[in-house]
């Protein structure tokens, strides 16, 4: 999905100015043969693994958010278990300079139904990986997973 417009409004009006944005992360997970598996994408734009996440819509919820784009991203149909971790992340600058921060939403969320595939362009793969075999991920990536695994009973806060 292409940027939302509630974005590209919000540019005509202050250029590549950094925004602050609310953001989704679902981490889902269902059992495999191995174990636990864990879903991911790989980004079209910089060929990384990651796990699904998103800009939260204005009046969205963000655990309803973290759903829409498991399904619009990899063609998943997952439900949120908890908020495992509320954070802030880096800024972001993308190629064009537009800068973006985000407080990221992440939840554990469990499989429900679906093969994985890049649905909205976003994505040009999307796998289950078991928990020993995950593909290399950034340190980001790589903590907003443990996170979830670690299936906690309360949120990480920062």
């Amino acid at each position: 999905m292409p940027t939302p417009d509630f974005i590209l409004a919000l540019r005509e009006q202050v250029g590549t100015t950094r925004l602050w944005l609310s953001g989704s992360t679902a981490v889902v997970v269902r059992d495999g043969d191995a174990g636990e598996e864990v879903l991911l994408v790989r980004r079209a734009d910089n060929g990384e693994w990651t796990p699904v996440a998103g800009i939260v819509d204005p009046g969205e919820q963000p655990h309803d958010a973290a759903v829409r784009e498991v399904a619009e991203e990899a063609g998943v149909t997952a439900a949120v278990e908890r908020l495992v971790w509320l954070t802030v992340t880096e800024v972001i600058t993308y190629a064009n300079g537009d800068e973006t921060q985000y407080i990221d939403h992440v939840f554990r969320c469990r499989w429900v139904d679906g093969d994985p595939h890049p649905v909205d362009g976003e994505a040009s793969e999307a796998a289950f990986f078991a928990v020993a075999a995950l593909p290399s991920l950034s340190a980001r990536h790589a903590e907003q997973v443990r996170v979830a695994l670690a299936n906690r009973p309360e949120a990480r806060l920062g």
